[in-house]
């Protein structure tokens, strides 16, 4: 990935200064969405980003059936987002953020022949957060608008070189909104004030920090929260199991989110046991919960709902429900780790 993003400014600095063109913020506040990213000019040369958009990274992202993504945002010139303890950051009407889902072909070398499936914005209009999905065809030269959703066969060798073939999903509008929702309002998930609480690519300085200093964000505490990353062995396990849960889960399992009849809420700082699903039963029971009796059993992964349904991939069965069709299989570890050790 490292590689990839090297060769990405690498043609951005061989364009000049004068040839970049600049990102077309006007088209983007348009209520009729473009029909090709192109239109946006988001990106010059296929992916390589235009001037004024910023990379990011996040502690801990949502899996999403094992897609390398690449992450920005651009603001308005002038603009700057505001910051908030709690939730993402409140960005300026105008603000899009980038995120394109690829596959190498091969992880054991993931910076090489990396494939770029889509690129999904979400545009901040007045009217609200707007999410739109672009594939990208076959050359990489442009992608186009799906409002429907699409399936587009990936096939890779895994990390153990083992060949793994995809149905990947790109989400429909509808889909986009459900996992976005918050009080009925579409809005961004990833860009919290914790999760861009760490370096770029896990390393240096933080983001928050980063953007504070160059005018894009308004101030950066320094008692700002801080979301473990889930897969830094060296943090306690029950601080990255839960930051794995609220990127994954609790978008939609929290009080103004779309699962919040379920009481299961599951952001890293819920404090309640119970709304943490620690020996707590399902408000409706059925085929999903299998045997189980709570959705999470201290001590029994097995005997846990909310394990079993994160290692499943049958429809209707399988949490989280859109955004993925394979199981996490490091993801589950963790979990049922943090299970395990639960008293």
């Amino acid at each position: 990935m490292k590689r990839f993003l090297a060769a990405a400014a690498a043609a951005w600095l061989a364009l000049g200064a004068s040839e970049a063109p600049a990102v077309d913020g006007a088209r983007l506040l348009d209520e009729t969405a473009a029909p090709k990213l192109s239109d946006y000019r988001l990106f010059v040369r296929g992916h390589v980003p235009a001037p004024g958009l910023v990379r990011y990274t996040l502690n801990t992202p949502l899996f999403s059936d094992y897609a390398e993504k690449l992450r920005y945002v651009w603001l308005p010139p002038g603009a700057r987002a505001t910051y908030t303890a709690k939730g993402v950051l409140d960005f300026p009407v105008g603000t899009t953020i980038v995120k394109s889902f690829a596959f190498p072909v091969d992880f054991r070398a993931p910076a090489k022949d990396l494939r770029i499936i889509e690129t999904r914005l979400l545009v901040r209009r007045a009217s609200g957060w707007v999410p739109l999905s672009y594939v990208w065809n076959a050359d990489g030269s442009d992608a186009e608008l799906k409002r429907t959703g699409a399936r587009i066969p990936v096939s890779f060798l895994d990390s153990a070189g083992r060949r793994r073939d995809i149905d990947y999903a790109v989400p429909n509008i509808n889909q986009c909104k459900q996992c976005h929702q918050q009080s009925g309002a579409v809005t961004p998930i990833g860009p919290t004030a914790a999760n861009l609480n760490g370096g770029l690519d896990g390393h240096g300085r933080s983001q928050l920090l980063a953007w504070a200093q160059t005018g894009r964000l308004d101030r950066a505490p320094a008692d700002a929260p801080r979301l473990a990353r889930w897969d830094d062995t060296a943090a306690p396990l029950a601080a990255r199991a839960r930051a794995y849960l609220d990127v994954n889960c609790g978008h939609c399992h929290s009080p103004a989110g779309f699962a919040s009849n379920s009481g299961l809420y599951l952001q890293h700082d819920e404090p309640s046991p119970a709304h943490q699903g620690i020996l707590k039963r399902p408000v409706a029971a059925g085929r999903a919960s299998g045997s189980a009796e709570f959705s999470i059993k201290p001590g029994d992964p097995d005997g846990s709902i909310l394990v079993n349904r994160m290692a499943s991939s049958e429809p209707g069965v399988m949490m989280p429900q859109f955004g993925r069709t394979v199981v996490h299989d490091e993801g589950v570890a963790l979990l049922r780790a943090y299970v395990a050790a639960l008293k």
